[in-house]
């Protein structure tokens, strides 16, 4: 077998295995969120027990390792192989957030945190549905790290591009994240942040998965802010 059969049949394995764990992964974040959801449903989260603030914090975790299992699936898209390609498709915008909002609902009200919508569902756009759940499920995610109470998600069709923005009412994004946002959209992930504990690389990931869409000489780009409706951090993805 010479060294590219080897280094294919390598990438493949990995790949596959990603996928299995990450397969893994969603069955227990699923059992997680049927237990939440039949912990005490009649009362607010402030109001729970110890043993469900300990499952909540471990559904957290367990969409984190799911992020980074999606990150890793995403560099073998962005590669094309044959058995992870990129798949663009035309997509109503209404049924993707009524995934991503299926996915995080349990998440959220285990932290009492509200998830408005401000989307114009009608909207029809080609992407890749699995890479931009999995951007916006980082997102949402990241944002209840910053968020007091409220996260918004907002989607228009702005200059030509699909906005979408994850917006929360927190004190705003530190300077070290929005120079990893900087970072990311110049292609390069930030260093470790040992306060933070973040590589950036969930960032550089998203950004990647941004240019990945692309049309006619346009391709998707991401930055952070601060401001929004709610005067917090601010999570923007733009595809053309």
């Amino acid at each position: 077998m010479d060294e590219t059969s080897h280094s294919a049949e390598l990438s493949l394995f990995l790949a596959s295995t990603a996928h299995d764990m990450k397969n893994s992964i969603s069955v227990l974040s699923g059992t997680l969120e049927r237990l939440l959801d039949d912990a005490s449903p009649q009362r607010d989260a402030a109001d729970r027990g110890p043993d469900y603030q300990q499952m909540a914090q471990m559904l957290y975790q367990t969409r984190r390792l799911n992020d980074s299992l999606m990150q890793l699936l995403a560099l073998y898209k962005q590669v094309g192989t044959q058995h992870y390609p990129l798949d663009i498709q035309q997509l109503e915008i209404g049924h993707l957030v009524e995934q991503v909002v299926g996915l995080q609902r349990v998440l959220l009200h285990s932290r009492g945190i509200a998830l408005e919508l401000d989307v114009d569902t009608g909207l029809i756009w080609h992407l890749d549905e699995d890479l931009i759940i999995g951007v916006l499920a980082h997102a949402i995610n990241n944002a209840t790290h910053y968020t007091r109470d409220k996260v918004r998600l907002a989607i228009r069709a702005v200059d030509e591009y699909l906005e979408i923005r994850v917006e929360d009412n927190g004190v705003g994004f530190p300077q070290s994240m929005l120079e990893a946002g900087a970072a990311a959209a110049r292609g390069r992930a930030s260093g470790v942040n040992f306060l933070t504990n973040s590589a950036g690389l969930g960032l550089y990931f998203a950004s990647e998965v941004a240019k990945m869409h692309r049309h006619r000489a346009r391709h998707g780009e991401l930055r952070l802010e601060n401001g929004g409706a709610y005067g917090g951090g601010c999570f923007v993805l733009r595809l053309p």
